[in-house]
């Protein structure tokens, strides 16, 4: 799921909002991403977008210091992830994502609408450390949860570094997205078939994307409609 307002759009689909967090960081060498949240207005519109704070609530107290604890509490959880994939020790990383944790997070309430339909208000202006208690929170239950954590993965596109976790029947899911990066590689894929020895592009060739039936592609990942229509992996 995408969401977003404006130049900036979020996507909310790796399962765990940990997991959305982990993929608004820049990946390193990897050719299109950039830092999405990289000021107070950015992680202000995450906040809101993820569902963390109902739309409308007044975040005057976010500023600099916010956007640098959420990208420390990024940060611990990437590390974390990355063990759980092979990765190196993440030392420290657990303690920290521990603490914030253990702080209280905003409590909801519901309340009447001007329309009279009830809808999610919090019980106090948020601060910064419930904020990220949610989150933590959140990354601590995927840890402690045998079923989740099996389900983890990252993207295998080669200009993906997104985790999530793969709910799929059988657990095949090989990309974040067959929108985004699965598109991209059966693109990739069909300019390599249609390409001359010289690297001239030739006519499409029938079943390049391999069988167009109903149902030849895995779950969330659509046909060749538009071969053309490339999304890259950053938000921006």
């Amino acid at each position: 799921m995408a969401v977003g307002r404006g130049a900036r759009m979020w996507r909310f689909d790796a399962g765990r909002i940990c997991l959305d967090l982990v993929a608004t960081e820049r990946a390193g060498g990897v050719p299109g991403t950039c830092e999405q949240l990289d000021g107070p207005g950015h992680l202000a519109q995450w906040l809101t977008d993820a569902g963390l704070v109902p739309p409308g609530t007044a975040l005057d107290a976010l500023d600099d210091t916010w956007v640098a604890r959420f990208h420390e509490l990024r940060s611990a959880v990437s590390r974390l992830m990355a063990v759980q994939l092979g990765g190196p020790p993440a030392d420290g990383a657990l303690e920290r994502v521990n603490s914030l944790a253990s702080a209280a997070p905003p409590g909801p309430r519901a309340v009447r609408g001007a329309d009279g339909v009830l809808v999610r208000a919090l019980s106090a202006t948020p601060d910064c450390a419930g904020l990220l208690a949610v989150v933590a929170r959140d990354a601590v239950d995927l840890l402690t949860d045998p079923v989740a954590r099996a389900a983890l993965r990252r993207c295998q596109g080669e200009a993906c570094h997104r985790l999530y976790l793969d709910t799929s029947r059988g657990g095949r899911r090989r990309w974040c997205s067959g929108e985004v990066c699965g598109n991209r590689e059966r693109v990739a894929r069909h300019r390599r078939r249609t390409s001359g020895p010289a690297g001239a592009s030739g006519p499409a060739t029938p079943g390049a994307y391999g069988p167009a039936t109903p149902g030849s592609y895995g779950p969330g990942e659509p046909g060749p409609s538009d071969p053309e229509k490339e999304i890259p992996p950053g938000v921006e």
